[in-house]
């Protein structure tokens, strides 16, 4: 069985070009505003979307998404607000939820599994999740049919590489450099060094996060990976503007504005 993000990366492929994946904290800066603003992003160019799980402790977010997610967190966003909003989202792009481990193991893993099928939703990104810790959550995912996207880093081993590529499923996440989440001026060099690594260990698809802001750096990224992440940069923008419309037209404008420079050749 193939999730709605497998095909989209089969389409990508043949069409020779990366996937543009937009991330928003689920409930930021409301529910109904967050639902809003993602669906701007697929309007605007984004194949794929990644909502975040708002955690009060996260080691990955930058301050960014920190602010963001703690605005969620106090209008209580959980578990419920998360797959609904996979609900409305997933019927336009395929959707994937990032979280870190601890709601899940809250939740249950059979659980959080069976909701994100019910609500359409391809699969998690686990960002702390060890290889080491995963063998419950590969033998549920499996079951379920889901996807399970593991991160690795410039840090990683080639051996703990080969092992990751192994387990994940959907994608790889690409962390471009070591770090927190949040916009750069330019993308790390190591970014690339670790999609050629990852390229001699499996032929899965590559999808590059952290730092990415620009047209210029999405068009950078896309030249050697199957998909470009983009979040901090549509949440600044969201951030800044002095009404909820004005963002979300910011964030269409954004996400149209990096899907071109993503498909330039």
């Amino acid at each position: 069985m193939s999730t709605p993000l497998d095909n989209l990366f089969v389409k990508t492929r043949s069409e020779n070009r990366a996937a543009l994946i937009g991330f928003l904290p689920a409930g930021f800066p409301s529910q109904s505003a967050s639902i809003s603003i993602l669906t701007a992003m697929v309007e605007g160019g984004c194949d794929a979307i990644e909502i975040g799980f708002p955690y009060s402790d996260p080691v990955m977010d930058g301050p960014v998404i920190q602010n963001a997610s703690d605005q969620s967190l106090k209008q209580g966003t959980g578990s419920r607000e998360v797959f609904a909003i996979v609900k409305e989202i997933a019927p336009l792009a395929p959707t994937v939820v990032m979280t870190y481990w601890n709601p899940i193991e809250r939740y249950g893993v059979t659980k959080f599994l069976s909701s994100m099928n019910e609500n359409g939703g391809s699969g998690a990104v686990t960002p702390d999740l060890t290889i080491e810790e995963s063998s419950q959550w590969i033998d549920e995912t499996k079951k379920a049919d889901t996807n399970r996207i593991f991160v690795v880093a410039p840090s990683t081993s080639d051996e703990r590489l080969k092992k990751v590529a192994e387990a994940s499923t959907g994608f790889i996440y690409a962390a471009s450099l070591m770090g927190v989440t949040g916009t750069r001026t330019s993308v790390s060099s190591s970014a690339q060094t670790l999609v050629d690594r990852i390229r001699k260990v499996t032929d899965k698809p590559v999808a590059v996060g952290l730092g990415v802001s620009t047209p210029e750096q999405a068009h950078e990224v896309a030249q050697y990976a199957d998909g470009v992440i983009v979040g901090s940069a549509f949440i600044r923008l969201i951030q800044e503007s002095k009404s909820e419309q004005e963002g979300i037209e910011k964030v269409r404008n954004l996400a149209k504005a990096l899907a071109e420079g993503v498909k330039r050749s």
